[in-house]
């Protein structure tokens, strides 16, 4: 059988990377397609370096794709896909993806853990199944379009997924030359891109002004997009590290001291980790990031001076084994349901 993947954000390489490995296991074939996104394409390739980079007209890279520019990336996917001819199409909530698979006759499966997403309306209509977090409440994703007959929950996150085979790399630190400093903290820009990004990410900037001028700090800021490096670069804080290109987030997360994010997967990601985390995100709360909150993972920034708090870690890491054993289950579902969908 032959799975196309479609990687649209830069999380996408890393979820589905334990997902792909079993398809394959099981004798399946995986294509993978790509949008020339964020680090999107620097990650995808550094796991399969056969995907393609198929993407649509752009007009701004400043912004959330226009409608005009998504549908020229849907006739791009479509024209792919007729001559690929894969026999089930798999993403997390790529938009193009999914439309294009359903105009080419291809059953689509999504996932998706953010009940916020206004184009969740548009990806869960077409798609032919749809795996969603148990935690997600059912009737906001029924009124757009999840209906019970085509969703699967699961229980955990997604992030989960992709740390069940997690091997940290102890060089990480080392590598990047982060000078040796009592604290080190890491923090990741929001997704300014995105449509549901409706806000500005004040706060977040000034957290960082803030910690990046304490003499026993080094903050390590993994950048999005261009316009966020130049926003950084242009704070003039002394000790704010901007690493260029990919590094391995998950090992520089686990050996961090402190995590303020400004988005979610990686703020999530960081909290199941075990390291501290503080959420800056300024968009409507997702019932994922309120039970890690339930549970002691998660803190809300509320002021720049919360991070006046952040020290040197007193607890040390989750343990692999116990990331294992949540994240194999989840690698079975998602791949379960994605033949299932296949096969109709």
């Amino acid at each position: 059988m032959k799975i196309w993947l479609d990687c649209s954000n830069s999380p996408h390489p890393l979820l589905f990377g334990p997902v792909v490995r079993e398809l394959e296991t099981r004798g399946h074939e995986v294509a993978v397609t790509v949008r020339d996104h964020a680090q999107t394409v620097e990650l995808a390739r550094e796991r399969w370096p056969a995907a393609e980079v198929v993407d649509g007209r752009r007009v701004s890279w400043r912004r959330a794709a226009t409608p005009a520019e998504l549908a020229t990336r849907v006739v791009a996917l479509r024209r792919w896909a007729r001559r690929a001819r894969p026999d089930v199409a798999l993403s997390h909530n790529s938009y193009a993806q999914i439309a294009a698979a359903r105009t080419a006759r291809v059953p689509a499966v999504t996932a998706m853990d953010y009940e916020h997403q206004p184009a969740n309306h548009l990806a869960f209509r077409l798609a032919s199944r749809i795996l969603l977090p148990a935690i997600l409440p059912a009737e906001t994703v029924e009124r757009q379009g999840a209906h019970v007959a085509k969703v699967r929950r699961y229980d955990g996150l997604k992030e989960e997924l992709y740390l069940a085979d997690f091997a940290p790399d102890p060089e990480v630190v080392q590598r990047l030359d982060v000078p040796r400093r009592e604290v080190l903290v890491v923090a990741r820009t929001g997704a300014t891109r995105a449509a549901y990004h409706g806000y500005e990410d004040r706060l977040f900037m000034d957290a960082l002004s803030r910690l990046g001028t304490r003499p026993d700090v080094t903050v390590v800021v993994l950048a999005r997009h261009p316009e966020h490096r130049r926003e950084l670069e242009q704070l003039g804080v002394p000790n704010l590290l901007l690493p260029t290109g990919a590094v391995d987030a998950r090992s520089l997360v686990r050996a961090a001291d402190a995590f303020v994010g400004a988005g979610g997967t990686m703020t999530r990601e960081a909290a199941l980790l075990g390291t501290p985390t503080l959420s800056v995100f300024g968009g409507a709360t997702a019932a994922v990031d309120a039970w890690l909150e339930e549970r002691g993972l998660l803190r809300r920034l509320r002021a720049a001076a919360d991070v006046d708090a952040i020290g040197p870690r007193t607890a040390p890491p989750t343990p692999l084994e116990e990331l294992a054993a949540r994240g194999e289950g989840l690698v079975a579902v998602f791949a379960e349901e994605t033949l299932a969908a296949a096969r109709g």
